[in-house]
């Protein structure tokens, strides 16, 4: 049986992009004594993220995760069936942008780690799903830096000019708190202001 902390040796000797240390540090630090009732992950690779955040659930909670390559998810689905509460966590085949549309459930945090050209709509959609105490996390919003610097390489610029939309998008709306830790590759963090669960530091 793997542990989590093979999966991680495995996703590492494979170069598959996970989660960073200092970034689920980070988020399991603003969560604090917060757990949660329901968590939707949209990028779930070989599910590394999702095995970390069982952690953060109550003993009934559940995970929805989204991940469209198939190798990642025949990996993922081998991690879960290896570790106890693996029926906690609900795989769902497909492309984030065709799935989320579909769903309606209200969920106490959201993980944001897939297609970076995607973020405005993933933001979007967040939203909508988001309950009331919920909170927003997008990973990798600062991407190597490009994000805030003046970084216009064709290479790259799809994915820089969506993460700004982003940013933009959270920090301006008048409904949502939002702030971007340099932690990892840049966490942003967004939750309504209405919601008095959270307060962040910079």
């Amino acid at each position: 049986m793997n542990s989590i902390k093979k999966v991680k040796e495995n996703a590492l000797k494979e170069h598959v992009p996970i989660i960073m240390d200092e970034t689920l540090n980070k988020i399991i630090e603003i969560s604090g004594e917060n757990r949660f009732d329901k968590i939707l992950e949209i990028g779930t690779a070989v599910g590394y993220s999702s095995l970390c955040f069982l952690s953060l659930l109550n003993a009934d909670g559940r995970i929805d995760t989204i991940e469209r390559d198939e190798e990642m998810i025949k990996q993922a689905k081998e991690n879960f069936n290896d570790l106890d509460k693996y029926n906690q966590i609900n795989l769902f085949e497909g492309d984030a942008v065709e799935i989320l549309p579909t769903l309606n459930d209200k969920y106490d945090m959201i993980f944001i780690d897939a297609s970076k050209g995607k973020y405005p709509f993933f933001l979007e959609q967040s939203l909508r799903l988001l309950s009331d105490n919920g909170i927003i996390f997008a990973d990798n919003i600062l991407y190597k830096g490009y994000v805030m610097s003046d970084y216009n390489k064709h290479k790259q610029r799809t994915a820089v000019t969506h993460l700004r939309e982003y940013i933009k998008n959270a920090t301006e709306n008048e409904k949502l708190n939002t702030i971007i830790y340099e932690v990892g590759d840049g966490l942003a963090v967004s939750f309504f202001k209405n919601n008095s669960k959270y307060i962040l530091k910079s």
